[in-house]
């Protein structure tokens, strides 16, 4: 498990643009379970969530269209929400970064990291804001 003093900051940075911070099973669900559309951000301390995917994920919020609720767990560090989070992933095996969008309780899209690897934080965000068009 990660150190709170290392993964404090790496929240702030989603939390600070609206996200919700999940930090149990039941919020988890709770979260998922809504009608509407919920974005999930599985945050994680790696390179790519840092230099593309949370940078990329907060300027696809700037779109006319977006989720209407936004939440976050992190990877190696709330473990418990996590893994209930990835229940609802299938057939995605777990990635961190990952970002799932739910409509009315149903997977409809899902970001691995290796579609997040490589990337730039524009291509992410543009990436996303055509899945909000189409989705929220």
């Amino acid at each position: 498990m990660y150190p709170e003093s290392l993964v404090k900051p790496m929240k702030a940075e989603l939390i600070s643009s609206g996200f919700e911070d999940i930090t149990t099973p039941e919020d988890v669900e709770k979260a998922i379970k809504q009608d509407g559309t919920v974005l999930v951000v599985v945050n994680s301390v790696c390179g790519c969530a840092a230099g593309a995917a949370r940078p990329g994920i907060k300027s696809s919020l700037t779109n006319t269209k977006k989720p209407s609720k936004l939440v976050t767990v992190f990877a190696g560090f709330d473990t418990d929400a996590v893994n209930e989070a990835r229940k609802h992933f299938a057939p995605y095996p777990p990635s961190s970064p990952a970002i799932a969008l739910f409509k009315n309780g149903e997977l409809v899209h899902f970001v691995e990291r290796h579609n997040i690897e490589g990337r730039t934080a524009a291509m992410i965000a543009e990436h996303l804001k055509m899945v909000y068009d189409e989705f929220c």
